[in-house]
């Protein structure tokens, strides 16, 4: 046996965090014990803090011999113990130990117990979700007393029911009755908690190495000992005859008075902690015999990094620190820095861009490593969907959420379609997962889930019936499914709902051959399905749920699952959590996530305690957390390569930068440096997707040949041929047309649609007189067709108060317009043909409104549902509408009207608010240009521009080009301005071309 094993007392050494540990510790170990044989190193036993901490040593091990075939010793992750799993369990240990409860039941079991105390629970229970949530922060303040050993029953009694706020008092009395109810209930079911047993079991487990101690070689690994029972063991392991604690980053340099100083937030805080306790002190802990060895740039970084992050109070020292530093080597902060690089990424995606590129870059280089660290798992998830693009799969230990899997998406879609049954968004989802086998949905969404939706099943398939029957079995198919989803009452118990959820989900499933494909395969299939069995099994005491509710429950169950998957991963390239860091080491680590309430996380609410009721029960601080945060990131920043991340701004909001990297900052600054950047990795994530330097589009303007270009226009595409070309090109040549959106927005659409039915039922019902009733009429008539035109239900009950004004104004303007006697004649389409460039141009229009007066004078009327086009719009030719319309007027283009002299031109506008409606009469015969144009001269002035505009895009060389008026870019939307890409060439410039 080598001397470090051999030496009396307790054994205990650090591998220092420059240093990699997992490499070092195995190093360390093969060379204590591969000399005295095989067995020696396959009878040790290593503990680590995690499982992933283990696979690292392992392969650790290969490197350290050599690539040699080698048994390695046993190694066991010492937080995630399992029955059978030696050293842990030898013998009786466990005979009287009951076994632990299933992590889900535990969950449903502290949701029924919530209930049952709902009476006590501060704010009530509302929903099983809310329910969810408390039973939630139940479990973990019950995981926080049993991993610390603290019982805070008789504490709780003694806080003086005057010395709490009121709704503490009421937290006070829901904690006690819980604690003692909840081991009752366990001992009830025969089993304890997992916290609990594991605790049992280390304390069992030190108290045996202590009175009878293994005799071969024991080691406890990159652990920092928080839990008591944890360092009671380490402590047990340590005293062992060829034990031995191995240290993950000891701060053995940090001076005496700052370690005396040293709290629950500073990295060195567990350390202390766990060397108080015991009774070690800094001097007697020993460097690892495998990590002696140093290079002065790692040296000098663990230094700078240590006094970086020491106790707050003594910052005001740093100046004499960096003095200090430089006298033992007038380069040490520079060299400190070598190897360490900062890159600021604006937001969270490009964040995730610049790390996948990061780590690919590191890939280039054979047997060169890389690893992701950081415990922002969306950050991890987005970097692992960004390799994917050059097929490269990281070992990551974020995974997927649940809900985010196939079948965890299709769980929740078949739920929010228990909400509402012909949601077209949620019917589209369940009809296009990839687990559906329903058949071809394409007519189904083309012609019922697009546009204005159905509000029934009857609605929809109506829709179908008339533009795509062949689609109606795939409806009825879907319908019965969705139908049956159905709540039998109000609220039905989780259980009941999980039920239909499940048979609802294997229907969509099932295809022509009975099966379910690949619905419940896969390690998501799996847990949705382990998932959906508890809440099958214990759902039926938790709360009654509506649909919604039960949405909302099944939501945040399968989010607080996560997914990792089995397949084959990049053997180079890992993304890691914050603990998993400290034993695991790469070539190049992007150590990404540094903000303020990422990493350090903030410190989480307790929903029971306030701060002085912890105290008073000997909680640990919340704070806690942030020094193991801390150590993490010492640990990972020491690295020889190392890329700080942070990113500017999370969640559309300015971020701040993590503590620790604004104190590596200042202390850089203080020595007349800064963190050297990495420009060029933002560089390469703006020109990922843009290869090439900023060239943007110009303005299009296509120019189709002549003999396409169209022979035949209404009066409103010349308008749009007057404003915006490139759309006529689009529309009117290229005959592409809008694809509706589901459940597509069309309440403005709706109202002038509606009014503009409205209008023709009523001149039509009612052509001369009018009835005494005239508003009630033209209301139930306004509603009638918002309602056919799709206008959603909340809008129709505002709608209806617009209603009722706007049925009154357009009654008053009726009996005044038909006090005369005048013909109406309601949307009248009429066409004329002019020559004009050498060809035959046909010149049409749909008029709203056409009134003949006894004079023989025909008004023509357009209704309008929002603001008019202004006297000056209509003067410049910009909305030709009325007065090319009244041009065909009188060229007699509308049959059933036949030849008249244009009167009045009129818009008239009915919003239903004050003013309920509007006259804008735009030209008349007697208008004098000033206020209101001449309609004689208005008419002639239209028609010479229309053979202007007409003759112009007769010649080959003119070309419709996007957006010629752009004044009115943001009056006038056009459905063609994406493929213009407007925005692009309307923000960067044109040339004088």
């Amino acid at each position: 046996m080598t001397a470090f094993f051999e030496q009396p007392g307790a054994r205990w050494f650090n591998i220092p965090a420059h240093r990699p540990f997992a490499e070092d510790l195995a190093q360390g170990l093969y060379d204590a014990l591969a000399p005295l044989g095989p067995e020696a190193l396959a009878d040790a036993v290593v503990l680590t803090p995690t499982r992933r901490g283990a696979r690292a040593l392992a392969d650790a091990f290969i490197k350290a011999s050599g690539g040699r075939a080698v048994l390695p010793p046993q190694m066991r992750p010492l937080g995630d113990l399992e029955a059978g799993e030696p050293p842990f369990e030898p013998g009786d240990l466990v005979l009287d130990l009951p076994a632990a409860i299933d992590p889900l039941r535990r969950r449903f079991e502290l949701v029924r117990l919530v209930t049952e105390l709902a009476d006590d629970v501060p704010g009530g229970v509302g929903s099983a979700g809310v329910a969810l949530d408390l039973a939630d922060a139940l479990g973990g303040f019950l995981d926080g007393l049993q991993i610390e050993e603290v019982d805070v029953r008789d504490a709780l009694a003694d806080l003086a029911p005057g010395e709490l706020a009121a709704h503490w008092e009421v937290s006070r009395k829901f904690l006690d009755k819980a604690l003692a109810a909840w081991p009752a209930r366990l001992a009830a079911l025969g089993v304890a908690d997992v916290s609990e047993r594991r605790v049992r079991l280390l304390r069992r487990l030190a108290q045996l190495w202590t009175d009878a101690p293994p005799k071969g070689v024991l080691v406890a690994a990159g652990s920092t000992g928080t839990a008591p029972a944890t360092r009671a063991l380490m402590i047990a392991i340590a005293a062992a005859p060829k034990g031995a604690v191995v240290l993950p980053g000891l701060d053995v340099n940090l001076a005496e008075r700052a370690w005396r100083k040293v709290d629950v937030q500073h990295p060195q805080g567990a350390l202390r902690r766990l060397l108080d306790t015991a009774r070690v002190s800094r001097e007697d802990v020993q460097t690892w015999p495998a990590s002696t060895a140093e290079t002065a740039a790692q040296r000098w970084r663990r230094r700078v990094v240590n006094e970086a992050l020491r106790p707050a109070e003594e910052t005001a020292d740093w100046l004499h620190v960096i003095d200090d530093l430089r006298k033992e080597d007038a380069d040490a902060v520079t060299a400190a820095l070598r190897g360490l690089s900062l890159v600021s990424a604006r937001t969270e995606d490009e964040a995730a861009t610049v790390a996948a590129l990061l780590l690919r870059e590191a890939l280039e280089t054979p047997e060169r490593t890389a690893a992701l660290v950081t415990p922002d798992q969306k950050l991890a998830r987005r970097v692992t969907a960004k390799l994917a693009r050059w097929g490269v799969v990281p070992d990551s230990s974020a995974g997927e959420s649940l809900a985010g899997s196939a079948c965890g998406a299709l769980a929740g879609l078949v739920a929010r379609a228990a909400v509402d049954p012909v949601d077209p968004i949620a019917l589209l989802g369940l009809l296009k997962h990839p687990f559906s086998r329903l058949g071809d949905a394409t007519q189904l969404e083309r012609y019922a889930l697009r546009g204005a939706r159905a509000r029934t099943w009857e609605e929809l398939k109506a829709k179908l019936a008339e533009k795509a029957p062949e689609a109606l079995p795939l409806a009825g198919r879907m319908q019965a499914i969705v139908e049956a989803l159905a709540w039998t009452d109000d609220a039905d118990p989780p259980a009941v709902a999980t039920h239909r959820l499940v048979v609802a989900m294997e229907a969509l499933a099932t295809g022509d051959d009975g099966r379910t494909g690949d619905l419940w395969a896969g390690h998501a299939g799996e847990a949705v399905s382990r998932l959906l069995s508890g809440l099958m099994r214990e759902g039926q005491d938790l709360p009654l749920v509506t649909p919604r509710q039960y949405a909302d429950l099944l939501r945040r169950l399968m989010e607080g699952e996560t997914v990792r998957g089995g397949g084959a991963t990049h053997p180079r390239l890992r993304i890691l959590g914050a603990i998993e860091a400290r034993l695991v080491r790469a070539d190049r680590l992007v150590v990404a996530g540094l903000e303020e309430g990422v990493w350090p996380a903030s410190a989480p609410t307790d929903p029971f305690l306030s701060r002085p009721m912890r105290e008073a029960l000997g909680l640990p601080s919340p704070e806690r957390r942030i020094g193991l945060a801390a150590h993490d990131f010492a640990q990972a920043v020491c690295a020889p390569e190392v890329i700080l991340l942070h990113t500017e701004r999370r969640d559309g909001q300015p971020a701040v930068k993590s503590r620790w990297l604004w104190r590596l900052e200042t202390l850089a600054k203080g020595a007349g440096l800064t963190i050297p950047g990495r420009p060029e990795a933002r560089a390469w994530a703006q020109a990922l997707d843009a290869p090439g330097p900023y060239d943007p589009v110009k303005r299009p303007s296509p120019k189709p040949p002549v003999e396409h270009r169209p022979d035949k226009l209404f009066v409103t595409r010349v308008e749009t041929l007057t404003r915006d070309p490139y759309a006529v090109w689009a529309r009117d040549i290229l005959k592409l047309r809008v694809l509706e959106r589901p459940d597509e927005e069309v309440e403005a659409r709706a109202r002038g649609t509606a009014i503009h039915a409205a209008f023709e039922r009523f001149v039509t019902d009612w052509p001369a007189a009018l009835p005494p009733d005239a508003a009630t009429i033209f209301r139930g008539l306004y509603l009638e067709e918002l309602e056919k035109a799709g206008m959603p239900r909340d809008a129709l009950a505002r709608e209806t108060a617009l209603a009722k004004e706007a049925a009154e104004w357009v009654a008053e303007l009726e009996a005044q317009r038909r006090a005369d006697g005048r013909t109406l004649h309601v949307e009248q389409e009429g066409e004329i043909t002019l020559p004009i460039a050498g060809r035959p141009f046909t010149l049409a229009a749909k008029a709203d409104r056409i009134e003949v007066g006894p004079d023989g004078l025909g008004h023509v009327l357009d209704y309008k549902t929002g603001r008019a086009p202004s006297k000056r719009m209509v003067e410049t030719g910009f909305s030709p509408q009325l007065t090319l319309t009244a041009a065909i007027l009188e060229r007699g283009g509308f049959t059933d009207v036949g030849r008249v002299t244009p009167g009045d031109l009129t818009y008239l506008e009915i919003t239903g608010r004050r003013p309920a409606g509007r006259e804008e009469v735009r030209a008349a015969p007697y208008g004098d240009n000033e206020k209101i144009l001449n309609t004689r001269e208005a008419v002639d002035t239209a028609l010479e521009g229309l053979e202007r505009l007409i003759t112009r895009y007769a010649d080959p060389a003119q070309g419709y080009t996007s957006r010629t008026a752009p004044q009115f870019v943001k009056l006038y939307v056009s459905d063609y301005d994406h493929l213009a890409r407007v925005f692009e060439w309307s923000t960067s410039g044109e040339d004088d071309e």
